[in-house]
């Protein structure tokens, strides 16, 4: 404690003080609605859908704690081509998530095994009734155009494994003399 501190009313002055300071400072405070908040990148706000890349695979609303999100589909059998067999495939109905229930955990976004699911900063989307907080894939498509591009590959990192384990069989496989003896 300093000398101020040991005094009667030093806590109260200490306090003066602080405030004083204070005052004498420039405000940082933004008015939210004329001035949009600059957000750090790849910051989560809301998830938008690919709808292209779904294959209602359910991984996402199997992997939800929430159980937010919720998938129809049909399938849908396609003629083959030159006297194959029938394929068969789904095709997306509804994919909707409640946003009222998410805990953007991104759990889905990281489940998803074909990029249908990506996080958009957006984050204007307040409704004044709890139940329009179900969004289906439509908005969700919508926010799509708003999800920024991965970062740049760091140039001067180390070359992901994959493509170094490529690189070394491809290297194995010019050096292997030809016909295949070794």
């Amino acid at each position: 404690m300093g000398p101020v501190g040991r005094l009667p009313g030093g806590g109260l002055a200490k306090g003066l003080a602080v405030t004083l300071r204070t005052m004498t400072r420039r405000s940082i405070t933004r008015q939210y609605p004329e001035v949009q908040p600059e957000l750090p990148p790849r910051s989560r706000g809301v998830i938008a859908l690919f709808e292209e890349n779904c294959t209602v695979c359910m991984l996402c609303a199997r992997e939800c704690p929430d159980w937010c999100i919720y998938i129809d589909s049909h399938k849908e059998t396609l003629p083959a081509e030159g006297g194959g067999r029938a394929r068969t495939r789904n095709v997306l109905d509804r994919f909707a998530i409640d946003f009222a229930l998410c805990m953007y955990c991104g759990i889905c976004v990281e489940v998803c095994p074909f990029d249908a699911l990506f996080w958009s900063p957006e984050f204007e989307y307040a409704e004044y009734d709890i139940a329009e907080l179900t969004h289906e894939k439509e908005r969700l498509r919508e926010w799509m155009w708003t999800v920024p591009p991965p970062p740049a590959h760091d140039p001067s990192a180390e070359p992901p494994k994959e493509v170094a384990a490529a690189e070394k069989a491809a290297l194995r496989a010019a050096r292997r003399p030809p016909g295949g003896a070794r």
